[in-house]
């Protein structure tokens, strides 16, 4: 299992939100390259990073962020916010981000992430932020009627190089992973499957990385709590 630690960006700064509030983040850096370094050092095979403003707002906000972070460590990166179009996707492939995540676009425009799966081979993941089971879109403001595990067994053929399945209501809270949710979208679907949302333990870890329908998990508030050592967690996965 892969582990990726989380740089969520909103004004160009690391934050981690509850549940997605922007009311409610808490920053935690003014160095996202610094930040993204560090966790490098600490042994990191990817990153997994979020352009919070650029969810909302529809198209990238945090590009300078990203950029910079891109270009401070030696890992691939995998980004999500903001990306609607094809050109987008390019423009940031050009810039050397590794993979792109399409959430409210699989949603609303699911043309796209079969284009773009074909276009750009292993470089295009679908994102399922879900709430109650149920998908959650626009940066998780607007939510809908289609079921989580629907829409990754409608990817299931595209080539999508992966799917994140976050817990909206575990999101930043530390509440556990919806470990059992998790495992049954990745039963449903031949595609890998990354676990998000609610990890705040080594306990989180160790249930994951056993479940082994589970590709991968992402890390955010645990690890800048300091709930988490990245060292100790990478040695479960």
């Amino acid at each position: 299992m892969i582990l990726y630690p989380a740089i969520d960006l909103k004004d160009g700064r690391c934050v981690r939100l509850v549940r997605g509030d922007m009311d409610r983040a808490t920053v935690f850096s003014d160095d996202p390259a610094g930040q993204a370094a560090s966790f490098r050092e600490a042994g990191a095979s990817w990153l997994h990073i979020v352009d919070l403003d650029g969810a909302f707002a529809g198209k990238p906000v945090n590009a300078g962020a990203v950029e910079a972070i891109v270009n401070a460590v030696d890992i691939p990166v995998q980004l999500g916010g903001g990306i609607r179009t094809l050109a987008t996707i390019e423009s940031w492939l050009d810039c050397g981000v590794a993979r792109l995540i399409l959430g409210t676009a699989a949603v609303k425009d699911p043309d796209l992430v079969v284009a773009a799966s074909r276009k750009w081979p292993g470089c295009v993941a679908v994102g399922i932020d879900a709430r109650g089971g149920r998908v959650a879109v626009e940066g998780w403001a607007e939510d809908t009627d289609i079921e989580a595990i629907a829409l990754a067994r409608k990817f299931a053929d595209a080539g999508v190089a992966a799917i994140i399945h976050t817990d909206i209501d575990r999101d930043g809270v530390l509440e556990g992973a919806n470990v059992q949710a998790t495992a049954a979208l990745a039963r449903a679907v031949p595609v890998p499957v990354i676990a998000s949302g609610g990890v705040s333990s080594l306990s989180d870890i160790r249930a994951l990385a056993v479940e082994k329908s589970i590709a991968g998990a992402i890390v955010g508030r645990a690890l800048y709590d300091g709930r988490i050592k990245l060292e100790d967690a990478l040695k479960l996965c």
